[in-house]
């Protein structure tokens, strides 16, 4: 699909959200549900949140300059993970408030409650529609959390509505929205620790290295192989580098097994940046060094043009 569509869904998503947040701020306050005005205050941040990943994946497009020699795709992670934490401390907001009106209950319209939560789902879900098919990228994985967990919790929040209607039992009201919260929290905690994982450079999840060391391995005329790095310059990009020890031969035979492994690295695990240092005659691997501290050169260096 072209690029252009997750960031104008990301625009369409940002002005509805907008519109669910001044419905149900109005109706939480007028029914003085504490479901619907957390609802709202999720909502709230939900609109940093869609404007920051509308942000960043514009960022995302600029092309790589002196500076940032990868581009910029990075600035989809920090805001993922930036969302992701305001969702985990608007959760604990929800949770506090929560816990005070079991305590102490308040008088909630259920009518009104059931009205405004039906209007915020069928925006939301426009919303929805707007940024699905592009949930690769985990910033707009993280905008589509956003957007989903507010349709879960007006769900939550229209039957706590009913319930109150049917039978006045007000502590529905704080225990769904404890119930939202809980839910909204495990979605923001994954992409946190996927957020992490990938601003620390580890490997991307869906990446096995030991089968990526065996396909390497088992190539022809590759003997050994050592400084295997597999890790994601986003969260749909990924870039590997390694050295490869091969038999003594023509510089043609090992260009033709770079060119072969860059394919096959690209076609099985999604790899489409790939540095292939060529070994033979003084494999660097040979030589003793601790972890994390190498002694011989990795960039080269070209001495006139």
């Amino acid at each position: 699909m072209n690029s252009v569509v997750p960031g104008s869904g990301l625009r369409r998503a940002l002005a509805l959200t907008l519109v669910v947040l001044l419905v149900e701020l109005a109706g939480g306050l007028y029914s003085h549900s504490l479901a619907l005005l957390s609802d709202a205050g999720h909502v709230l941040t939900d609109v940093f949140a869609l404007g920051l990943a509308w942000f960043a994946f514009e960022q995302a497009q600029r092309p790589a300059d002196r500076r940032r020699s990868y581009g910029y795709h990075r600035a989809t992670i920090l805001a993922a993970l930036v969302n992701s934490a305001a969702l985990i401390v608007i959760v604990i907001a929800i949770a506090i408030e929560a816990v005070r009106r079991l305590a102490t209950p308040v008088p909630v319209s259920g009518g009104i409650v059931i009205v405004t939560a039906l209007i915020g789902i069928a925006v939301n879900s426009y919303a929805m529609f707007a940024l699905r098919g592009h949930g690769k990228s985990l910033n707009t994985r993280a905008a589509l959390l956003h957007v989903t967990g507010d349709i879960g919790a007006s769900i939550g929040v229209v039957i706590a509505g009913a319930i109150i209607l049917l039978t006045g039992w007000l502590p529905i009201d704080p225990l769904l929205s404890l119930a939202i919260a809980a839910l909204i929290a495990f979605g923001a905690w994954r992409i946190v620790r996927e957020a992490v994982n990938l601003l620390m450079e580890g490997t991307p999840h869906e990446i096995d290295l030991a089968e990526v060391t065996k396909m390497i391995g088992a190539t022809d005329h590759v003997r050994s192989l050592h400084d295997l790095h597999v890790w994601a310059l986003a969260s749909d990009q990924t870039a590997l580098s390694v050295h490869v020890v091969m038999d003594e031969g023509p510089l043609a035979d090992a260009e033709h097994v770079v060119r072969d492994l860059e394919q096959r690295l690209c076609d099985k695990f999604a790899i489409g940046h790939t540095t292939i240092q060529i070994e033979s005659c003084h494999p660097c691997g040979e030589i003793e060094h601790g972890a994390g501290a190498h002694n011989h050169p990795h960039e080269r260096i070209v001495l006139g043009d």
